[in-house]
């Protein structure tokens, strides 16, 4: 199986005491955010995890211990590095603090292992067409021979963004198409491989892919092992990534992008982070509860030479 660590929240970032701990103790519990007193127990453990796929915005926290988990576990990195600033992105580092910080890690894992994410594009009056291909053909400049690729995807129009976020400006197919053409172009100047992830648009004419950001091929090629062949189900509605598990929880990154889908309000997600995290605790926001159910999840190897599996 696949474990995802920053989904749902930059646990790189903010909870690094809890992730490393976790990995230590060989276990993790995941409270089920439609089912709030079903709590799933995840055994961390090689035998059964067969990569953990970590997300995240600066990886400077994690560093240090991160040997610890590359000397047991596959591992995969997406680093998100965009074009924004502080005032969509409050509390994510600057463009250069970013990239050295990519470095750093790439010096640790590897170019292979590393998915540079430019996502997600979206346009304010700030924030144009033109600003964002005269900052990604930088970034490019920076990254080239230091990342696997680059994946990017628009922004979706959820429902919250129209309050939480009323300058963003909608894209037009036009507004897309020249993105897309921009990119595409940098990115081949560059050398850097570009890809969309899953129903995100097609434009092969520009030269960019259309995967899962998170595939068993990816995932394989990163780290020398081989998967069975295996149909899977999606994250969701044309995805093309295959499926995984996050020990994360909603409502708990602190970063407070405004765009994000997975906090509920920037606030309740610092609050939460201040007064409701223990890291010490197996779950990720405050302690089992009287009521709660927990079970263990059922894990097994998707690898061709493994097949072990755990749980019911």
């Amino acid at each position: 199986m696949i474990i995802n660590t920053g989904a749902r929240t930059d646990t790189a970032q903010w909870y690094t005491p809890w992730l490393l701990r976790r990995f230590e103790e060989g276990f993790v519990f995941v409270r089920n955010p439609l089912f709030p007193h079903k709590v799933s127990r995840y055994e961390l453990n090689p035998a059964v995890v067969d990569c953990v796929e970590f997300c995240s915005k600066n990886y400077a926290p994690l560093l240090p211990g991160l040997p610890f988990i590359l000397k047991r576990f596959n591992t995969h990195f997406h680093y998100t590095i965009t074009a924004y600033g502080p005032d969509i992105e409050p509390r994510v580092p600057s463009l250069d603090d970013s990239v050295q910080t990519l470095y750093d890690l790439e010096r640790l894992v590897g170019a292979r292992r590393i998915c540079w994410r430019y996502d997600p594009v979206l346009l304010t009056n700030a924030y144009t067409i033109e600003r964002h291909l005269q900052t990604f053909d930088y970034l490019c400049g920076k990254l080239a021979g230091h990342v696997d690729r680059c994946i990017f995807s628009f922004v979706e129009m959820y429902k919250k963004l129209e309050v939480n976020f009323s300058e963003l400006r909608p894209l037009s197919e036009d507004d897309r198409d020249a993105l897309a053409c921009g990119l595409g172009r940098i990115a081949a100047e560059h050398g850097i491989p570009i890809q969309t992830c899953g129903n995100n648009g097609l434009w092969p004419q520009y030269g960019i892919g259309c995967s899962g950001c998170t595939t068993l091929a990816m995932l394989g090629a990163a780290n020398d092992i081989a998967f069975r062949e295996l149909r899977h189900k999606g994250q969701r509605a044309g995805c093309g990534c295959f499926e995984s598990r996050d020990i994360g929880a909603y409502d708990s990154c602190p970063n407070g992008c405004r765009y994000c889908y997975a906090n509920r309000s920037p606030e309740r997600a610092l609050d939460n982070w201040q007064h409701n995290h223990d890291p010490e605790s197996p779950l990720l926001l405050g302690y089992l509860r009287d009521g709660d159910e927990v079970s263990f999840a059922k894990q097994r190897s998707l690898l061709v030479s493994q097949q072990l599996t755990l749980g019911i």
